[in-house]
């Protein structure tokens, strides 16, 4: 799990570790862990690593042995106009490479709605929705059994997820509306779980209207 320190990465951990995954959190050297992976690890039941995701040795060792990536790295509003770039776009470049120097096949990444769209206001900080594309793009040309999950707005109401449906599509049918990190957390492990899955771009969104169904339903009934 790469980017496991952020709002989103430290809930799909948190979700893992519930569903009985044997977790690898994946955090930047100057990271302050949340409480709950902070105790989580000192309970021995996460196993963390810090480094740069530009440094590809040590990329290499802490992936070594895993069976699958979550990608949940992502570029932070600041000053620095060149952090999409790097992030989202050379970040998840280095971290498919090491996947594929590896043999480790399955990849899930947590991109955007709108990911590739040049006229959104998003784009005004450092042209994120252009380099995510550029990540997925990478990702698809990989020969990786991959995933894309692109969410709506990120909400850190988490009480939302027991509430809300997911209203889940295939690539750019959607534009707007939001969803909790909880549930993006959720349906990336969800899609982990689905072969089906593989080869997928699937946005997300959710809304107290909309049903609650099964990834693997909503798969089947969209092959």
């Amino acid at each position: 799990m790469s980017g496991a320190s952020g709002k989103t990465g430290w809930r799909v951990v948190v979700e893992a570790l519930k569903r009985g995954r044997s977790v690898r959190a994946i955090v930047r050297p100057a990271s302050v862990l949340p409480p709950s992976l902070a105790q989580a690890e000192q309970e021995g039941r996460l196993e963390v690593r810090r480094l740069e995701l530009d440094t590809a040795e040590a990329l290499l060792h802490a992936l070594q042995g895993c069976t699958a990536l979550v990608i949940a790295t992502g570029a932070r509003p600041s000053i620095n106009l060149a952090g999409p770039l790097q992030v989202d776009a050379w970040g998840v470049q280095a971290q498919v490479q090491a996947c594929r120097s590896l043999g480790l096949k399955r990849v899930v990444l947590v991109s955007s709605l709108c990911a590739g769209r040049w006229l959104h206001p998003l784009n005004l900080f450092g042209l994120i929705l252009v380099w995510k594309r550029l990540g997925e793009r990478c990702l698809e040309r990989s020969g990786l059994d991959w995933t894309v999950i692109r969410p709506g707005g990120l909400s850190e109401d988490d009480s939302r997820s027991t509430t809300e449906g997911v209203l889940v599509t295939d690539a750019d049918q959607q534009q707007s509306n939001s969803i909790p990190r909880r549930l993006v957390a959720q349906v990336c492990l969800d899609a982990l779980e689905q072969p089906q899955a593989c080869g997928r771009i699937l946005e997300i969104t959710s809304s107290p209207a909309q049903p609650k169904q099964p990834l693997g339903q909503w798969l089947d009934q969209n092959a």
